[in-house]
């Protein structure tokens, strides 16, 4: 890790080498959720999307892969390209790019961003008339528990970190309930036809890695912060490596509307 421990900023750096490993994860638990809900909104040849915050190269691919040629996809915050367009862009005091967009979409996004309600209306007003926008965060206060089975000491330990880990997160303005706002969030922004739905694996390989990788991305701010000992963490990652611990995530909320 890098950084100082006790600073306030963004608690999981995209800069720390397990950034990686944890985009994948999410990629892998959450991907086929988002693809589902873009399809069921009719993604077609041609259509012109916007990637926001985009932290690996999986949706917007695939996003490229269904405009085709005749489409456009930008992505903002991302690593790399390839069959579309990437620049970095803060949601929250950055100007409006100048095109207007068929489909928006952003995960695990304006959770993090301090001018959230200002990025929404940003995001809104990107939309062509007809467009919609996806919205997809997580709500930990819905499904607090790493171990929703607290059945020994193992899970207990587990539950103890991740408390300790959203105490982090509320301290640099995370809302650990947004997910649940986001359908009154789409209507009170005028959008129609909004609907939601929320999904969590509770089991899975890829809350494993999403675990180890978080869990080493935040260990130095647990200590600093007198929420874990160092013994305590190697203790929790030996059982998570075990196998034998069932790992849940938070809620992802999803959310869409038309403008």
């Amino acid at each position: 890790m890098s950084g100082d421990p006790s600073d306030d900023g963004y608690l999981l750096d995209n800069a720390q080498a397990e950034a990686g490993a944890r985009f994948d994860a999410l990629s892998t638990l959450f991907d086929p959720s988002t693809f589902r809900h873009v399809e069921a909104l009719g993604i077609e040849p041609g259509w012109r999307c916007w990637e926001v915050g985009a932290g690996g190269r999986s949706v917007p691919e695939w996003l490229a892969a269904r405009v085709g040629t005749g489409g456009h996809v930008l992505a903002t915050v991302v690593a790399g390209g390839g069959e579309y367009e990437v620049r970095r862009h803060d949601i929250g005091t950055d100007p409006l790019p100048e095109e207007k967009f068929d489909l928006v979409h952003a995960r695990l996004v304006l959770v993090h961003v301090p001018q959230r309600e200002q990025a929404l209306r940003t995001l809104v007003r990107a939309l062509k008339p007809g467009g919609w926008l996806l919205l997809e965060d997580a709500d930990p206060a819905l499904q607090p528990l790493l171990c929703p089975d607290e059945s020994g000491p193992e899970q207990v330990l587990a539950n103890r970190l991740r408390r300790g880990f959203r105490s982090l997160m509320a301290e640099r303005g995370v809302d650990l309930a947004y997910g649940r706002t986001l359908p009154r969030l789409l209507r009170d922004a005028g959008l129609v036809d909004v609907e939601a739905d929320a999904y969590f694996p509770i089991i899975a390989p890829a809350c494993t890695a999403l675990e180890l990788a978080t869990v080493a991305q935040v260990r130095d701010r647990l200590v600093a912060g007198g929420l874990a000992t160092d013994a305590e963490i190697d203790e929790h990652v030996t059982n998570v490596r075990t196998g034998r611990l069932d790992l849940a995530t938070s809620p992802m909320v999803s959310a869409w509307g038309r403008r």
